[in-house]
C-alpha cells in the first residue's frame, strides 16, 4: 500500500485502467497517457486515454443504471447509506490518497491530507439530505383540481474536473448528484487522474451498482466526447472561463444543463483600522498556499495607502522565507506548480508585467530551485489596465493595489471579469457589512480567507460560472421539479362547450 510519496520514488510506473460499467478496462484504442510527478519530472503513472468509443460505452452505463438498474429503484434511505460507507472508507484511507494526490499534483502532502480528512463530510452531509427531497403542495384556482410538486434526479451527470484539487472538486460535484439518485460519468484532468481512479475502487468496496460511477481518462478528445454526448443531461465543470464558455456553446447543441465553476482573480480588500498581523497572515494564506493554484486565490491586494508600506513589509518579509521544496517533507511550505504549461505561463505573465511596467517587490524569475517552482511574487507598480491584474495567473503571483477611500476599494475590487470571491480585512463592523454587500462576488470572507464547507454555497458572479455547489443549493443543481395535475371531480367535459 501506498504511505508516502517518497517510499515510491524510483519504483516502476504504476499502470491504472478505467472504471467502466463496474468492471475496469483500457482504451479500445489502446493508446496510455503518461502522469507526471510534478517535483521529479518523471511518469510516476500511465493510464488510457480515452477516445469516442470509450466515453459512449461510459455514458451508456450510466444511462443503464438510472434508467434500469437497481440504482433508480433504490430507497433515499438506500443511497444515503452507501454514500455514508464511502465516507468511511475515505476516512480509513486518507493517508493514501493523500500521498497519491500529492504525487499527482505536486501540492504538500499535509495539505491533501487536511483536503482528504474533510472530504468524508460531504459525503455524510448528502447522505443526510438524500431523504430530505421534497416537493410541494399548491393551492389551485379550480376547485376540481389538487397540484403538487415532485423533486426528481435530472439523470446523467457528466463531470470534467480540475489538476489543483482533483478529489476534493470531484467530490463536490459527485456527493450530491448521488444524493439526488443521479449516475456519474467523470474525465478527470489528464494531468491528475488517478485520485478518480482510486475514489472508484473505494466504490465498488462500497457496493454500488455498475454503472453509477464511471472514470474516463483522456485528453480533449476525451471531454468533447463527453460533453458531446445527447445521453447526457447536466454536464458539471471546473476549471478555466476559456473551456468553460467552449462546454456551454457545446452543451446548447443538445440543450444540457451546466453547472460551471470557473476562474476568477479575487480581490483581498485591507483597511487601515484591520488587525495587521492577521491581514498579513490572510494575505499570504490567499495567494501563497497550493501554490497559488487555486481559483479563489487572493491574487488583489486591494489595500489603503496609509498602511500599505506597514502590511506590505510583513507580506513580503514573510514570502521571503517560505521554504520551496519536496512536497512529501513536513518542513516544505510550498511545493512546484502542477504543469510544465502551467511554469510557462506563469513565467511569460511575470515577465510581461515587469516589461509593462511592474516592480517586483520579492520574487520573480530568478534564484528559485528550477524545475517546475515559481517563487513567491509580488508586484507593485501594476496598473488596472495590465494583464496580470486583469487576468487569472493560478499562480503564486500577487498583485497591489493601492486605495484612499472605500468607495475606492469597492470600485478597485469590482474592476474585473469575474467575480468568485473576497477577502474584507476590518475591524468596524458596519464597514465590514457595507463592503460585503456591495462586491460583486460569489463568496466574500470578513476577517478570513480561502474557507470553505460541505454547507456552504460556494460559487461565482460574472465570468467566474453558473450555479452553485455545496450545501443544499447544490442538491438542487442535479434535481428537476415536475408538476403533477390531479382531477377531482370526474365528470367527463366538453372541451368547445362554454361555461
Amino acid at each position: 500500500m501506498l504511505d508516502t510519496v517518497s517510499d515510491t520514488r524510483d519504483q516502476s510506473p504504476v499502470a491504472y485502467d478505467m472504471l467502466v460499467n463496474g468492471g475496469w478496462v483500457g482504451a479500445a484504442s489502446g493508446r496510455r497517457l503518461d502522469s507526471l510527478d510534478p517535483y521529479t519530472g518523471r511518469t510516476w503513472a500511465t493510464v488510457p486515454d480515452a477516445a469516442m468509443p470509450d466515453v459512449a460505452a461510459a455514458v451508456g452505463a450510466a444511462r443503464a443504471a438510472f434508467d434500469m438498474g437497481p440504482w433508480g429503484r433504490m430507497t433515499a434511505r438506500d443511497r444515503a447509506a452507501l454514500l455514508r460507507r464511502m465516507a468511511e472508507l475515505i476516512a480509513r484511507d486518507v493517508d493514501r490518497l493523500a500521498a497519491i494526490e500529492s504525487r499527482d499534483n505536486g501540492k504538500l502532502v499535509r495539505e491533501m491530507k487536511a483536503q482528504w480528512r474533510y472530504i468524508p463530510e460531504w459525503f455524510n452531509y448528502f447522505a443526510g439530505a438524500a431523504d430530505k427531497i421534497e416537493g410541494a403542495s399548491l393551492q389551485s384556482d379550480r376547485s376540481n383540481f389538487t397540484i403538487f410538486t415532485r423533486k426528481e434526479p435530472v439523470g446523467v451527470v457528466a463531470a470534467i474536473t480540475p489538476w489543483n484539487s482533483p478529489g476534493l472538486l470531484l467530490v463536490w460535484k459527485l456527493a450530491p448528484a448521488l444524493a439526488a439518485g443521479c449516475t456519474f460519468v467523470v474525465k478527470p484532468s489528464e494531468h491528475t487522474p488517478i485520485s478518480a481512479i482510486e475514489l472508484g475502487k473505494l466504490f465498488e468496496e462500497a457496493g454500488f451498482p455498475p454503472g453509477v460511477f464511471n472514470v474516463v481518462t483522456g485528453g480533449p478528445e476525451a471531454g468533447r466526447a463527453l460533453v458531446g454526448d445527447p445521453r447526457v443531461d447536466k454536464i458539471a465543470f471546473t476549471g478555466s472561463t476559456d473551456v468553460g464558455k467552449s462546454i456551454a456553446k457545446a452543451a446548447a447543441d443538445n440543450l444540457t444543463g451546466v453547472l460551471l465553476e470557473l476562474g476568477g482573480k479575487s480581490p483581498n480588500i485591507v483597511f487601515d483600522d484591520c488587525e495587521r498581523k492577521a491581514a498579513a497572515n490572510g494575505i499570504i494564506a490567499g495567494i501563497f498556499a497550493a501554490s497559488g493554484q487555486s481559483c479563489m486565490a487572493g491574487s488583489r491586494l486591494v489595500i489603503q495607502r496609509s498602511i500599505m508600506d506597514e502590511v506590505l513589509g510583513r507580506v513580503v518579509e514573510r514570502a521571503k522565507t517560505i521554504k520551496l521544496g519536496d512536497p512529501t517533507q513536513a518542513d516544505t511550505e510550498m511545493g512546484p506548480v502542477a504543469t510544465r504549461q502551467q511554469h510557462e505561463k506563469i513565467s511569460g505573465m511575470i515577465r510581461s508585467a515587469l516589461a509593462d511596467g511592474a516592480r517586483l517587490a520579492c520574487g520573480g524569475l530568478e534564484g528559485g530551485p528550477g524545475g517546475l517552482f515559481v517563487l513567491p511574487t509580488i508586484l507593485v507598480d501594476v496598473r488596472p489596465d495590465m494583464s496580470i491584474v486583469r487576468e487569472e495567473v493560478f499562480g503564486p503571483v500577487l498583485c497591489v493595489l493601492p486605495f484612499d477611500t472605500e468607495e475606492e476599494a469597492i470600485a478597485i475590487a469590482n474592476d474585473t471579469q469575474f467575480g468568485l470571491a473576497a477577502g474584507i480585512w476590518t475591524q468596524n463592523v458596519q464597514r465590514a457589512h457595507r463592503v460585503a454587500n456591495q462586491v460583486r462576488a460569489g463568496t466574500v470572507w470578513i476577517n478570513a480567507y480561502r474557507v470553505v464547507g460541505y454547507n456552504a454555497p460556494f460559487g461565482g458572479y460574472k465570468q467566474s460560472g453558473w450555479g452553485r455547489e455545496n450545501g443544499m443549493q447544490a442538491l438542487d443543481e442535479y434535481l428537476e421539479t415536475k408538476t403533477i395535475w390531479i382531477e377531482l371531480s370526474g365528470a367527463t367535459r366538453d372541451p368547445f362547450t362554454i361555461g
